[in-house]
């Protein structure tokens, strides 16, 4: 094929794909002002209700279980039903947990809240591939920023989730936060719509032509995925640890729920604002470079949140660690999808997720623990070990160079 036919394919396929990131962004603006909503009042909602107030975060934790426990058989059943009756599937999931959240609070009921949660967990399963999906019909070269510009349908959620917690909140008062609940079941039914228009088509299971399959454990071997694999569970563990701690300990410090409120919002915005350039800055600088300059931007998040309590310092370490996250996982993600063959991407990409929201549910398990029995401080603190260790072995991904590269991904 002459390089000019090469390039006409690219930019045919490149119009499907440029179509798909404007549908799945919509999406992910959906997706992700319900999530805003949900982790804005989570912790909230758990206090209010629970009796043991040591639990307040369970019913995060349930919500990433439920994502942990939904990864896997998202992305094989998508491989079998396609990409877009698995996201509307997803987003009738979270129209049954903003519903029986709502139940749940009414009810004064904290096991039925974390069951609420726990089906949300499941919506953010299928939500977390429509990153991935965004490059499915990509050029190698629009890749990133597919990948990206999807991401950065989070801006509008920042924006507007925490504006609907407080506008919402005190809708059915003294019954607080049910209001919440009905604004995220309103979203959901906007997602289940706007995913009708969704055109990708499902890879062939005969392989790449001319190659052999690859079993998982030899695409496993690959040490550039290995290592994509946990700096994408490092970023998005660190900052959910910190972010689920953050209400409570603001809320802790005499701080308003609703500055508390505008904290998650600068975070949410701090989160996917960059998602417009991060694509053009891993094309400029590399997918390694933009990963470890998130690590190094969420270890900034620890330090500022080390110097005080005010709100100010809240709000600065809350942007920091958005910064760092989005710079880390979407440099993560790209890098994911350099390990793997159109054929392969179902079964690595549900390994990485299940990974991932592996550490991300232990991580919002012992920051509720961690803020109750050793406060704040210690929150700021508890991460950074492990952001350490990724960052030096990105750094040895760079001094190494060709010798730990992708062999026979494509």
């Amino acid at each position: 094929m002459s390089a000019e036919s090469a390039s006409t394919k690219a930019d045919d396929g490149d119009r499907r794909a440029r179509r798909n990131v404007a549908i799945l962004a919509s999406a992910q603006v959906l997706y992700l002002v319900g999530a805003t909503i949900l982790l804005t009042v989570n912790g909230l909602v758990g206090h209010m209700i629970a009796d043991d107030k040591s639990l307040a975060t369970l019913p995060v934790t349930t919500y990433v279980l439920g994502t942990l426990a939904s990864t896997v058989p998202a992305s094989l059943l998508m491989r079998r039903v396609g990409r877009r009756a698995g996201f509307q599937l997803g987003a009738l999931f979270a129209l049954m947990s903003a519903s029986l959240a709502i139940f749940a609070i009414f009810e004064r009921s904290f096991w039925l809240y974390c069951m609420a949660t726990t089906l949300a967990g499941v919506y953010q399963a299928f939500a977390q591939y429509y990153r991935f999906a965004a490059a499915d019909t990509a050029s190698e070269a629009f890749k990133p920023k597919a990948i990206s510009w999807v991401m950065a349908g989070g801006l509008v959620a920042a924006v507007v989730g925490p504006q609907l917690v407080i506008l919402t909140k005190d809708i059915f008062a003294p019954v607080f936060y049910a209001g919440s609940f009905v604004a995220s079941a309103t979203t959901a039914v906007l997602a289940m719509f706007v995913l009708c228009f969704v055109d990708i088509p499902r890879p062939s299971a005969q392989g790449t032509p001319g190659k052999q399959p690859r079993a998982l454990g030899e695409i496993l071997r690959q040490p550039k995925l290995r290592v994509a694999i946990l700096t994408g569970m490092v970023s998005y563990g660190s900052m959910n640890f910190v972010m689920t701690a953050t209400p409570l300990a603001m809320v802790g410090c005499n701080h308003s729920v609703e500055s508390a409120a505008h904290a998650i919002q600068w975070h949410v915005f701090a989160m996917f604002a960059p998602s417009f350039v991060t694509g053009h800055l891993i094309n400029r600088f590399g997918r390694e470079r933009i990963v470890l300059t998130g690590l190094l931007l969420l270890a900034s998040s620890g330090l500022a949140a080390m110097t005080g309590l005010a709100l100010w310092q809240f709000n600065l370490a809350m942007v920091l660690l958005g910064l760092g996250w989005n710079f880390g996982y979407i440099g993560s993600t790209t890098m994911v999808t350099d390990c793997h063959r159109p054929e392969e991407r179902n079964k690595i990409q549900a390994v990485n997720e299940f990974m991932v929201f592996g550490l991300v549910a232990v991580a919002s398990f012992s920051s509720g623990k961690v803020l109750h029995i050793a406060g704040w401080n210690m929150v700021t603190v508890a991460y950074l070990p492990f952001v350490a260790l990724a960052a030096g072995l990105i750094l040895l991904l760079l001094l190494r160079g060709a010798k730990w590269g992708v062999e026979g991904a494509r």
